[in-house]
């Protein structure tokens, strides 16, 4: 699944009238709604799994965390892992996301089960998943 499938709204299918005419908002600005279900492939182009949530930081109004589901754990149940907003890359071309950790690294990434999440304002929980993605403090 991806963007544009999600899209109800018909934002990213260029049908729109006037002078922004097959412009519409993405992708520099997209709908939360429809980038969840995304796929999301490493570097290798190696599909490592899909965006379950997006977390917004509602001080700053923010997108600070996507919620990911990584494929290698997809027969073990549903393991979810947080992942910063910014260590991930959307690919127009291909109508996913990137990001840049190899696939057995997701092995030992720092995850939760859906009934068990963490406290994502805490700061040294953050501080953790920023290190481990490589990832800058916003």
């Amino acid at each position: 699944m991806n963007y544009t499938d999600n899209d109800t709204f018909g934002m990213y299918n260029g049908n729109s009238a006037g002078p922004n005419a097959k412009k519409g908002p993405g992708p520099e600005l997209m709908g939360a709604h429809t980038l969840v279900g995304n796929q999301v492939y490493n570097l290798e182009a190696q599909h490592v799994g899909e965006i379950k949530e997006i977390m917004l930081d509602m001080r700053s109004g923010r997108v600070s965390y996507a919620v990911l589901a990584f494929e290698a754990f997809f027969s073990m149940g549903e393991k979810l892992f947080a992942v910063p907003w910014n260590a991930l890359e959307l690919d127009t071309e291909n109508k996913r996301f990137s990001l840049n950790v190899e696939k057995d690294r997701l092995k030992s990434a720092p995850g939760f089960d859906k009934t068990h999440w963490p406290n994502m304002a805490d700061q040294a929980w953050q501080r953790e998943i920023r290190t481990y993605y490589g990832s800058p403090e916003f």
